[in-house]
């Protein structure tokens, strides 16, 4: 009888042994034979089910090269190919041609998207905007903060100011970190132009540049995780941000600033809830300091070692001085644009800071292309460093060398091969203000001051641009005769 029961008892635990094996099993095929009606998907692995390939993204690379994770996959499966990210089935391009195809279905078979991460963050905003009225309103509104003619008449003076007192100050300095002290440079600067912020609140800088040191995580909000404390950053962060609204919007006094008109289309815009404004100022705030800050840290660092372009760049700089009347005056807009080789640095910078790993786009529609379907459902990567590390676009690319833009025009390198602000109808605004920033501070900096490494400054992708724990640490000094 006991035996009899023992028996049943082991069958029936193989019999359930046996269906989560087989079901298990049948889950992982299904996982790595992902199906598509109509059509075959591009080559490439699935990787683990649920998480993929993630962790051989985030693999740190140790330059500023394509990173190994795409490089493998090119040379085995060509420059489309399906793979899973941080729990999303994703097909990865890097092709420029297809990448410019992509740009132009935005609305049409492609829309925004962002990982997990910055997601949560954004939440009913993102979603919504992709509504042509609303995103047309978003577009105007950043036109009017850091558009063209804004930068012109409001935004040169402003920027060259703030340049030289915070270098000024890091000068009286023994060392300075320089990403952490540019990060809160631009943060000051964009708020201050958005709502008047007072810099001397160095709190408010902090609790956002704590949130984008771990944005770039898996997303898993369990106690412990990277992502569990951005999380908290980013509930410290809105707070903040829903304080200053308050006490904005309670107040009778009117700065004329941003937030002004904002809060004065909230009575007549019904999209405009207080929850959104805070997500959009949020988004606006993030998508300025956190790109440019880390893009202008990496010039900072790229000059360091190349002191030939710093040179040139010091040339440049007092041939314009010699020709204002009074050197020390403002910088005109013409004064701006004249500065060629400056521009060319930044170019070049830009070309190799490639500050996130891809471009992201969610299908909405079917993609047929090259024999290929791409899913409704499914997220495209479009990956920037492919395009910009290509040696046939760029000769030699992981060299510094912004003599390469003299003749760009004349090269094989259309536009579509150089899109450090993405491209289409998501083309970024705020692509004008960051290249003044950068060409701003670094035209204070050869001009005024001269600087020494101390310790770090070795730029690499982890898989975001990132300057590791020892970040970057020099010792600024203002030239005898800027004392004088």
């Amino acid at each position: 009888m006991m035996q009899t029961l023992m028996l049943n008892t082991w069958s029936i635990v193989l019999f359930f042994v046996s269906l989560a094996t087989i079901s298990f099993v049948h889950y992982v095929y299904r996982w790595r034979n992902p199906k598509c009606n109509g059509g075959k998907l591009p080559p490439g692995s699935m990787g683990l089910p649920l998480i993929g390939e993630t962790i051989q993204l985030f693999i740190p690379n140790n330059s500023l090269d394509m990173p190994r994770f795409f490089k493998k996959r090119l040379a085995r499966y060509g420059t489309l190919f399906k793979t899973s990210l941080v729990f999303h089935k994703v097909v990865v391009s890097l092709d420029p041609d297809f990448n410019h195809f992509i740009f132009e279905q935005e609305r049409k078979t492609v829309q925004l998207w962002y990982m997990d991460s910055l997601w949560d963050v954004f939440g009913k905003s993102i979603e919504s905007s992709d509504d042509p009225y609303i995103l047309k309103y978003f577009r105007n509104c950043l036109l009017n903060q850091f558009g063209h003619e804004t930068i012109k008449e409001k935004l040169l003076p402003k920027i060259e100011v703030t340049a030289n007192r915070y270098l000024r100050t890091w000068s009286t300095q023994s060392s300075v970190d320089v990403k952490t002290l540019i990060t809160r440079m631009v943060f000051d600067l964009t708020a201050k132009h958005l709502f008047h912020y007072d810099p001397m609140d160095k709190n408010v800088a902090n609790v956002f540049a704590n949130f984008f040191d771990s944005v770039m995580t898996v997303p898993i909000n369990i106690p412990g995780t990277t992502y569990h404390k951005c999380m908290k950053n980013k509930t410290k962060a809105i707070q903040l941000m829903k304080d200053i609204l308050h006490e904005r919007r309670n107040s009778t006094e009117k700065k004329g600033d941003f937030l002004d008109r904002i809060i004065e289309d909230m009575k007549t815009m019904e999209f405009l809830t207080e929850d959104f404004v805070v997500y959009f100022i949020f988004g606006m705030l993030l998508a300025s300091f956190a790109t440019i800050s880390a893009n202008l840290t990496l010039a900072f660092a790229l000059l360091t070692d190349h002191p030939a372009v710093v040179n040139e760049l010091q040339d440049e700089q007092d041939s314009l001085a010699k020709s204002k009347d009074n050197p020390d005056s403002p910088l005109t807009w013409d004064e701006y644009k004249s500065m060629t080789f400056m521009s060319q640095v930044v170019d070049e910078t830009l070309r190799m800071a490639n500050f996130f790993p891809g471009i992201l786009r969610k299908v909405i529609k079917d993609i047929h292309v090259n024999g290929y379907t791409i899913p409704e459902g499914w997220t495209i990567m479009l990956v920037s460093s492919a395009v910009h590390m290509c040696p046939i676009s760029f000769p030699d690319p992981q060299i510094f060398n912004p003599w390469r833009w003299n003749n760009i025009g004349d090269t094989n390198t259309p536009s579509r091969n150089y899109i450090p602000f993405g491209g289409g109808l998501r083309h970024c605004v705020g692509a004008d203000f960051s290249k003044a920033v950068m060409a701003i501070f670094l035209r204070v900096l050869v001009s005024k001051f001269s600087w020494k490494k101390l310790k770090g400054g070795n730029a690499y992708r982890n898989p975001a641009l990132s300057f590791g724990r020892s970040g970057f640490h020099v010792k600024i000094s203002e030239k005898d005769h800027i004392k004088n």
